[in-house]
């Protein structure tokens, strides 16, 4: 069977630096599938290089078997490629809902159900009473959920969310990934770069951990043992807190 998206191989880096070395992944319809490992083992840059926004070969990124490897970030959007970027990256100056209609004007075409600012607005119902407020007065966590929500509204078949987590409370982080499902139910893949590596076993039906950009452990997540995990993420034997 053929994967939704796959990479074979694939070579990236910055400059003459290189940062991921031959990486393979794979993800279905509707999975989810996460990213672990320390920083700096590539996590990121493999959704960047995913993304089209760094340069690789054509047949290292495939779509549904197709080469689109290296396309162009806006051509890789109307693939239903489209990704929750480190640090959210927002509109500012702009209110919730316009944040939300830019990427309704420049979404791909619609795999299944479509997603609509509503929809949007049912996922996370604060950004409903939001709607009019400019971003840059939101919380943390309210502003993360435009960056989905926005993510959500390019209709993407497969959706990268890169450190959804990253410095907010723990009862928001719970809200957000509790949210989640309700994406893949609707067959939308989910990509999930994450810190957290016990979060990251809860909510993915498969993991790859990454050290210093090579795959050093890919498996069922709940069927990856925490010694495992210790070994692939450091390298060798340690515990984890």
């Amino acid at each position: 069977m053929t994967a939704l998206l796959s990479t074979h191989g694939l070579i990236a880096g910055y400059g003459d630096m290189r940062a991921l070395h031959g990486i393979d992944f794979a993800i279905e319809p509707g999975e989810t599938v996460a990213l672990i490992g320390a920083n700096g083992a590539g996590k990121s840059t493999l959704l960047r290089a995913i993304m089209g926004l760094l340069p690789v070969a054509s047949d290292m990124v495939t779509l549904d078997g197709a080469a689109v490897g290296g396309s162009a970030p806006h051509l890789m959007v109307q693939n239903g490629i489209a990704i929750v970027p480190e640090g959210r990256r927002l509109f500012a100056g702009m209110t919730v809902e316009e944040n939300l209609r830019v990427a309704s004007e420049h979404a791909a075409k619609p795999h299944g159900t479509p997603w609509t600012q509503e929809a949007v607005y049912d996922l996370f119902p604060i950004l409903r009473e939001k709607a009019a407020t400019s971003v840059e007065n939101l919380s943390g966590g309210q502003q993360q959920m435009v960056s989905i929500g926005r993510g959500l509204l390019a209709q993407p078949r497969v959706l990268l969310c890169d450190e959804i987590s990253l410095g907010l409370a723990p009862r928001v982080v719970r809200e957000i990934y509790e949210a989640l499902p309700q994406v893949t139910a609707q067959g939308t893949a989910l990509v999930l770069v994450e810190q957290d590596v016990g979060l990251a076993q809860r909510a993915s039906g498969r993991l790859y951990c990454l050290l210093e950009g090579r795959v050093t452990l890919e498996g069922r997540s709940l069927d990856i043992s925490r010694d495992d995990i210790s070994k692939a993420y450091f390298g060798a034997s340690h515990a984890l807190d």
